[in-house]
């Protein structure tokens, strides 16, 4: 162990062993069949307690599973509050600027024999062994734990670019492709560790990402550079050859493609309008639907591949999908997530369902796909047609970023995923904003409008609720809103 390695887990000792731990488990709580979920990382474990942070859990909303962040390079699942934003009414005050990322369990390595990837354990608290912590006490007071992992990484883990996807420009992206065997078998070993070495309940796996055509219209409310666009790497590029499509005339398409996106964003519009240009070079290159199929195929199949790992190794630990907000704003995701289909590798899924945040990140897709494809039409009867097309009814188009969605839109969103499932057995857990971070003047969570979306979401035929993003941005007066909604469904 290193000086630094030392430091990092006497601290994270000092810090867990110095806050007070209840011997006794909390009082019962009103037990209930419905899933009521929080997704909570390492941190609030480390800073609070385990049984402090579950007190406070079960306290203001009954909580009785856990989805723990095990794995993620990102700070919109892990680490304190995000640096700049408020601070909430619990945990540490003090922003975690050395946040690093990475694995908050231990890792086996007799399950990493076929990858490169070998280190990517998390420096934050050294040893510590988040599920190791808190599985034991969870389970005392019946409470499921499951394991969360997001589809973030970083550029500087040793070996790393030998994963990464390939960019339409040629360099590599920080994300990692689902064709890569090096990266699909480090994806299917990790979950079967953590199923084979934790008497953990689930494990859910979160992509928030999409394929090159999308993504270069800037269809999303985080729009890359068009010229980064994935994924053109030797593996798509094979897997495309034996699909009997042609990645030559892909890759001249995707060049037309980007001369449209590039020009249309300078404001200069085409003779006969932006979407009949788009439809002209989609005509005459229909490989570029065939690309985007081809990434969504990918993701799809590794997702079925890891469903098949983890119940080959433990047939009672469930496996389930965080499902992207741009489900609720880009027609094309949309109908790339047909969830008949979806439910036949899912024993749940996550269905984001944002309220709060979903007016602001509705006017960034707007703007974006209004400046591409949608650059005919003004900005209101944009949002009117997407409105109709995905059935919401919310606020106009210079009033949403400031009141969000309403519960309405949950309850529309729940109804339709219920729908869409009809038939199967995947439990339908609507995901919901709490406290995730908006520009100044935008929409803020309350806890009448978190009770009301709670609401709304059961009234719609919810299996459950996941209260996202993180509990470390979470305040207690929102998620006692949530425990209010729960209280009013006699499940508290």
């Amino acid at each position: 162990m290193n000086r630094r390695t030392f430091l990092q887990t006497a601290a994270a000792t000092a810090l867990t062993t110095s806050l007070p731990e209840i011997a006794q488990a909390a009082p019962t709580n009103k037990k209930t069949d419905k899933t009521i979920g929080i997704q909570i990382g390492a941190v609030s474990f480390v800073d609070e307690g385990v049984n402090g942070a579950l007190d406070t859990l079960q306290e203001c909303a009954n909580i009785n599973t856990l989805f723990v962040t095990t794995f993620t390079y990102g700070r919109g699942t892990a680490g304190r509050q995000i640096p700049g934003q408020p601070f909430p009414d619990h945990g540490k005050r003090e922003y975690d600027t050395n946040f690093y990322g990475g694995s908050y369990t231990k890792v086996n390595p007799k399950y990493y024999k076929n990858t490169v990837f070998q280190d990517f354990r998390a420096p934050d608290f050294g040893d510590y062994d988040v599920l190791e912590a808190v599985l034991p006490e969870a389970k005392k007071r019946g409470m499921k734990t499951i394991c969360w992992m997001e589809d973030v990484y970083r550029k500087d883990r040793p070996n790393i670019t030998k994963l990464q996807e390939k960019q339409f420009n040629g360099e590599n992206a920080v994300t990692l492709c689902f064709n890569n065997p090096d990266y699909r078998n480090w994806l299917l070993d990790l979950t079967e560790d953590w199923a084979r070495s934790y008497d953990v309940d689930g494990i859910m796996w979160g992509s928030e990402r999409q394929g090159a055509f999308s993504d270069m219209l800037g269809a999303s409310h985080t729009p890359p550079k068009p010229d980064t666009v994935t994924c053109f790497c030797e593996f798509c590029i094979t897997r495309a050859r034996k699909s009997g499509i042609n990645p030559d005339r892909a890759r001249t398409g995707f060049t037309e493609l980007l001369k449209f996106v590039t020009t249309a964003r300078q404001g200069h519009r085409p003779t006969d309008g932006y979407y009949v240009q788009l439809w002209r070079i989609l005509l005459r290159y229909p490989e570029l639907l065939q690309w985007e199929t081809l990434w969504t195929d990918s993701l799809h199949d590794i997702q079925a591949a890891v469903y098949e790992r983890v119940h080959s190794a433990n047939p009672k630990v469930e496996v389930g999908w965080h499902l992207w907000h741009n489900n609720t704003f880009n027609p094309i995701y949309r109908a790339e997530l047909d969830l008949q289909e979806l439910s036949k590798y899912s024993d749940f899924l996550k269905v984001v369902m944002y309220h709060n945040v979903a007016g602001e990140r509705e006017v960034n897709y707007l703007n974006s796909v209004g400046g591409t494809i949608f650059g005919d039409i003004p900005s209101q009867q944009l949002l009117d047609f997407h409105a109709r097309v995905m059935d919401f009814r919310e606020a106009n188009f210079d009033k949403l970023p400031s009141v969000g969605f309403s519960p309405d839109y949950v309850y529309r969103e729940t109804k339709r995923s219920r729908e869409d499932l009809a038939g199967t057995k995947t439990k339908l857990w609507s995901g919901l904003d709490l406290d995730v971070p908006t520009a100044d003047g935008h929409s803020k969570c309350t806890p009448e409008g978190t009770r009301d979306a709670v609401l709304a979401a059961f009234r719609g035929g919810a299996d459950g609720i996941l209260l996202s993003r993180k509990y470390s941005e979470m305040k207690l007066t929102t998620l006692r809103g949530a425990g209010e909604a729960l209280k009013q469904l006699g499940m508290m």
